[in-house]
This record gives C-alpha cells, structure tokens and sequence, in this order.
C-alpha cells in the first residue's frame, strides 16, 4: 500500500460517516497530512453543511495570525500560508468548483495554499467535472487523481448512476418462499408474511435511504401499505406508483394521508426514471409487485436488488392454494454481492452485471 492509498483508505473512512444524512448529496471524506502526520480530517456531516474539504481545514490546529470567519471566507495569515504550504490533502471525491448552498472548496484549498491534492475520482456532476481540478492547477498546486477510484466510486453509487446515467439508481425488493413463489394468501384468505420484524425493521431501514419508493396498482389497493419509515429512524421517501387505468380511488393509504404521493398515468418506465430525475431522486426502490419489478427487470433498467428468501420451517404445514401462488421475478445477468442469513431467513443482495 502506498502512502497515498494509505490515507485515502482513511478518507474512505471518513466519508461513510454521513451515511443517511448527506443526500442527496454525496458521501465524501477528506485528511489533511503535515510532514507524514494527520492534521486535520473531516466528512460532509449533513446535506446543506459544510463539505469535508472545509470541516477537515476547521479541525486544524490553526497557527498563530490565522483568523476565520463565520461565512466561510478565510483570511490567511503569512503564518498559516507557510503551514499549508507544506500540507497534502487527501479528498474522496473532486472539490467542488461552484456555488451551491456552500462556496466552491477548491477557492478555499486554494486560498489555504496547499502544496499537493490527492484525489479519489472526478466529479460525474456535470457543474464540476474536472473544474475543480482545473482551478487548482491553474493556481500552481500539484493533483493526482484516480487513488483507489473504485473504492471511491462505490461510496456512492446513488450519486454515480444519477449524473452518469441521468436516472434514480433502481434497487428491486422482494420477498420470496424457497420453492420461488410470492404474495401468497393461505386458505382462509389472509396475506402470508415472507418477512419477519427484524427483517421488516431492515426494509424500514433501507427505504430511510432512499429519495422515492414505487409499488404497483395492485399492490397499493390489495395490501393497502403506507410505504413509510415507521420501523427506523429517518425521513420516509416519496411514493410513487403507476395507475394506468384510473382504478385508484384516494382511499388508499398512500393517498389518504399528508405524506406526498406521485401518481403516473404512463407505464414507460424510461420516461417516469426521467421525471424522477428532474424531482432529483437519486434511488428509487421499487417494492413490487411481481408485475412491476419484472418490467423493471425486462428493461434493464436496475441496478441491484435485495432478495428476502423464507425458510421452509417458518410456514411449515400452512397450505397455500395454488391459484394463489405468484411466481416471482426472474433476474439475468444478476451477480451475487452478498448474501446472509438475518432472524432465519436468507438475504441476497444481488447486482446487474450488465452495469458493473
């Protein structure tokens, strides 16, 4: 391991900090070394906060003359222009080269004078896009980009399909009995439940990361869910879901209530990706049903999906009818990613390998 990959490992570290509370910003993390010793580190804490590059300059024991003001400019004392001179910083993801709700970090590494800036990988965004590596060549600092840029890359893929592809990243979720069966009724005609409460608590947990939650027509009237995040701390996502024919009447609970609801009246999914990239949704989970996750994986427009498999001693002796079993999705080109057991059940997380 290089000394460059050994203190971006660190900003990696760093920037997992802000998991759930960046969005729809990204992850990003960042180490500022003096003299072969960490001086500073920070991570992009909160959407709308300031960026890593800032926190980790904030968190500098900061020389003698060195003053700071409140709205983010710096005065640089002849002092502290000497210490950063002598500084490297270490940054997951491109500075920033314009205003948002926060300046441009490369003005302020710039104004700092550091002498080096090691980069993990590019800005895909296109008001960035190597700008920020520009300006600060452009003022005399040396950059290396490309340190562990996949490691980097995989921070957030939320953040990479969105500007890349100029869409939500799509994760399908389902779950399913052993024999590959889903959304089954038992004799008397309840709902079986494939998931457990822990397991369902993980679903909670997973849709508090997303921006937006889609089920089918049949789905919202037949098992009427609320699509919320009552079982995890976090904000619940938008809900969305396809009514081609009209057959919602607004006493669904995704409709009765004050959370907000999109309705689309066209089922091409390209075209609903795309307006839900202009709402700026960057994932997209899609919970079924059958018919809807299937279109997705028909169009090839998914990226991982989250598989929940029941052990068959779970609903051991419970007889289900046959005209009441669903088969459930197929997936090519999927690759497993993991696969684990949670409170008895098995859990796959599998990728497309198509976009890999």
């Amino acid at each position: 391991m290089t000394e460059d990959e050994k203190y971006m490992r660190r900003a990696i570290q760093l920037a997992k900090c802000g998991e759930a509370s960046t969005a729809p910003n990204p992850m990003v993390g960042a180490v500022i070394v003096h003299n072969g010793r960490i001086v500073g580190e920070g991570y992009h804490r909160k959407y709308g906060g300031p960026h890593a590059e800032v926190n980790a300059v904030k968190s500098v024991r900061i020389p003698r003359g060195y003053a700071r003001h409140c709205d983010g400019t710096y005065d640089i004392s002849p002092e502290a222009s000497e210490f950063f001179a002598e500084c490297i910083m270490y940054v997951t993801l491109e500075p920033c080269s314009h205003w948002g709700k926060t300046p441009p970090c490369c003005d302020m590494i710039v104004a700092h004078g550091f002498k080096r800036v090691v980069i993990g990988m590019t800005d895909p965004n296109a008001k960035v896009n190597g700008e920020g590596i520009q300006r600060m060549q452009n003022a005399g600092i040396e950059v290396k980009t490309g340190v562990l840029e996949k490691e980097c890359r995989d921070i957030n893929p939320d953040f990479q399909i969105f500007h890349r592809m100029l869409r939500p990243r799509v994760t399908l979720k389902w779950a399913q009995m052993a024999d590959g069966t889903i959304g089954m009724k038992t004799d008397n005609g309840q709902r079986l439940h494939i998931s457990t409460q822990f397991t369902n608590m993980l679903v909670h947990r997973l849709r508090s990361r997303c921006q937006a939650i889609m089920v089918g027509t049949n789905t919202a009237i037949q098992d009427n869910p609320s699509l919320t995040t009552r079982l995890w701390k976090g904000n619940s996502p938008l809900r969305v879901t396809i009514d081609r024919k009209g057959r919602l009447d607004g006493s669904e609970k995704i409709l009765s209530d004050d959370q907000e609801t999109v309705v689309y009246h066209n089922e091409i999914l390209s075209e609903i990706l795309f307006d839900l990239h202009k709402r700026g949704v960057q994932h997209l989970l899609v919970e079924g049903g059958s018919k809807l996750l299937q279109s997705f994986i028909d169009s090839n427009l998914w990226d991982d999906a989250r598989v929940e498999i029941c052990t068959d001693r779970q609903h051991e002796g419970t007889h289900i009818p046959y005209d009441e079993k669903v088969k459930a999705p197929t997936l090519p080109n999927a690759k497993l990613s993991e696969e684990y057991e949670a409170d008895g059940n098995k859990l796959l997380i599998l990728l497309n390998s198509s976009h890999i």
